[in-house]
């Protein structure tokens, strides 16, 4: 390392012995040395060399004394390292100096042995507070840059153990959700840019206030679309239960928000919700330039198609039965056997319902009559027609009235 330090005194002939006592170090350029004949002047020559690491300091000096300058080098944020030099067996000043926040002291006549050990000693302890400072500024980095991706608290965590392989790429066991806006494309080329700005500011803004609550982690968000992950970078041994958790509170959240900005005459689109577990790659794939964190594979991609399917079904939220099952006190209704684009074979997908409106009869109904078509049973026709008679804003009972009277049987369905 190399140091800089400033030697603050009035007398006349220190400044020759400092540069022949230092002279191999200063030749080498592991030592830089400025001089100072006051605590006025130290301030001057502080402000326009602010990369000095230490200060030697006379106490008794015109102008402004050492205790003095002391006390001023104490209150910047990055408090200089000073020692101060005083006359033998003044113990008074020097107490005064340590309490005031002195590193260490010398006494007069300077024994120029003693004080290059406490010079050497001081370096240590510069570099040792460099080092801090430099750690402490590589984790704010750090933290702001995880904390687009991640919740308050999680960042937090990632940020003070920077160099754990959470962030390498890795299969990880994960819940994903991915989110769209209807009519998005059509409320971008009708929208004034001012407002379409704020709308879509404040719609991310708390969507991702929404995440952070549940403590999911933020992959991607492509314009209106927004892509979640759980137990991802970190473990969540309850990741199932908190993706149900979090779709719930995103779609009260969209739904919300979509009122209040149709009091202001912005009709803007539904929220839909796809949710799925599995296997994906996970991991930092910015490379060496860019922070990236995300997921790939099949586990993404289904969830993608579930959130689509909810176009076809009038569903907000469509979840696969492997979210479902490992979700804790998972509450449900059945959508059907959904034959996703880019599939062959059928996954069953669910429309997850809060706990006080799955116990409601018209769920019971439901489920009655998803049994009978799931059968077979030529009664499933009349018992969705009565359940639509019931209830006509119920999307999913009419989606399947109306396969059923187009001649549909089963609840096998082709998704394109």
């Amino acid at each position: 390392m190399s140091a800089t330090i400033l030697f603050v005194d009035d007398e006349p002939d220190l400044e020759a012995l400092v540069l022949q006592k230092f002279r191999r170090q200063i030749r080498e350029g592991t030592v830089t040395v400025i001089f100072a004949h006051d605590g006025i002047e130290a301030l001057e020559s502080l402000e326009r060399h602010p990369q000095v690491d230490m200060v030697v300091s006379d106490i008794n000096m015109p102008r402004m004394d050492g205790l003095s300058l002391l006390a001023r080098l104490q209150e910047g944020e990055n408090k200089t390292s000073t020692i101060i030099v005083s006359a033998y067996g003044d113990m008074s000043n020097i107490r005064t100096a340590m309490n005031r926040g002195a590193f260490d002291f010398l006494t007069k006549p300077i024994d120029f042995g003693d004080l290059e050990t406490t010079i050497d000693k001081t370096i240590r302890h510069v570099e040792m507070l460099r080092e801090a400072r430099r750690r402490q500024a590589d984790a704010e980095r750090a933290h702001a840059s995880l904390s687009r991706y991640f919740s308050p608290q999680l960042a937090s965590r990632l940020a003070a153990n920077a160099e754990s392989g959470n962030m390498e790429v890795q299969w990880r066991e994960v819940a994903t959700i991915f989110t769209d806006i209807m009519g998005f494309t059509t409320l971008v080329e009708s929208t004034a840019p001012e407002v379409l700005g704020e709308l879509l500011n404040e719609y991310v803004g708390g969507m991702t206030d929404v995440i952070f609550g549940h403590e999911g982690t933020v992959a991607k968000v492509i314009g209106d679309a927004i892509h979640v992950l759980f137990n991802a970078p970190g473990d969540q041994p309850d990741y199932a239960t908190r993706a149900i958790a979090c779709a719930h509170d995103l779609d009260f959240w969209a739904e919300e928000f979509r009122a209040r900005w149709k009091l202001k005459g912005v009709n803007f689109g539904l929220t839909r919700i796809g949710v799925h577990a599995g296997p994906a790659l996970v991991g930092n794939f910015g490379g060496s330039r860019f922070f990236d964190y995300t997921a790939h594979g099949d586990t993404i991609n289904t969830a993608a198609r579930l959130e689509a399917a909810n176009k076809v079904l009038g569903t907000r939220i469509c979840v696969s039965t492997t979210v479902a099952e490992r979700a804790e006190n998972f509450h449900g209704r059945p959508v059907g056997d959904l034959v996703l684009r880019g599939r062959s074979e059928p996954l069953r997908a669910y429309e997850p319902l809060l706990a006080e409106i799955f116990k409601g009869p018209a769920v019971a109904q439901y489920s009655e009559a998803f049994a009978k078509l799931e059968a077979g049973d030529a009664s499933a026709m009349p018992a969705f027609a009565a359940l639509v008679g019931l209830h006509a804003d119920d999307p999913l009972a009419g989606f399947h009235l109306k396969r059923i009277l187009n001649g549909a049987k089963g609840v096998r369905m082709q998704m394109e």
